[in-house]
């Protein structure tokens, strides 16, 4: 009961809410669209609590990410989208247990709870799209040769995916919007599957809350950072 206590007392109302509203609508379109694909569900509650822990800057929504990646990769074989499942398995996965090691040695005034938010130089964003692009165009060929179903938005995922993790790991607001735009591209992958089979609509709704969330992840770490910048002004 006091750790219940805690976790209330640590997220505001309006984050409860938007967590709440999330697990809400993911286990109404289960019980619409699916009512089978139990690890499907599981997955979509792992990661949009993953979310609401990684918009507080906390280590924790990390560590819940990589537990993600592993059952959305599974979920990305059944259908064929190898590119989702070697980007999730052999890239978010490690990434984000890097991205774990990283949040917690770089922690806001000895806080666990809250990373220190970093800003990246112009020359490295211009370092990181070389590499985005570079790992792009090979995940391009690789996927091409495992005959991925939806092959152009498969590698523009890789493309989002690369970025959002490679920003994760150094701790930049914008892994955020990165993921945002992850989550547009699945929207439409999910789509494109649903249409073969109706139970993945479920994932189309589930990346859709997921959207929400890493839109909310990234205004909430953009008031992190400028509130850590003020508290070192004093």
């Amino acid at each position: 009961m006091e750790r219940i206590k805690q976790l209330t007392d640590y997220f505001s109302k309006a984050e409860l809410l938007l967590w709440s509203g999330s697990v809400s609508v993911i286990l109404l379109s289960f019980v619409i669209f699916d009512r089978v694909n139990y690890i499907t569900l599981a997955a979509s509650i792992i990661g949009v609590t993953s979310l609401i822990f990684s918009a507080k800057g906390n280590p924790l929504g990390q560590l819940l990410m990589v537990i993600f990646s592993l059952f959305y990769g599974w979920i990305s074989f059944g259908y064929a989208y190898y590119g989702e499942m070697i980007t999730y398995l052999g890239m978010t996965a490690p990434m984000a247990f890097f991205a774990l090691v990283s949040w917690l040695r770089h922690p806001y005034k000895g806080k666990r709870s809250q990373v220190r938010v970093n800003s990246i130089s112009k020359k490295e964003i211009c370092f990181m799209s070389a590499l985005t692009a570079i790992v792009t165009v090979i995940f391009y060929f690789v996927l091409k040769s495992f005959s991925t179903a939806n092959l152009i938005m498969s590698t523009l995922s890789v493309a989002t995916s690369f970025a959002a993790v490679y920003l994760t790991f150094r701790r930049s607001p914008c892994f955020a919007l990165l993921y945002a735009a992850n989550d547009v591209v699945l929207i439409v992958l999910w789509i494109l599957a649903s249409f073969s089979n109706k139970g993945y609509i479920s994932v189309v709704i589930c990346f859709g809350v997921f959207l929400i969330n890493d839109l909310y992840g990234f205004y909430n770490w953009t008031k992190i950072k400028n509130m850590q910048k003020n508290s070192q002004k004093q």
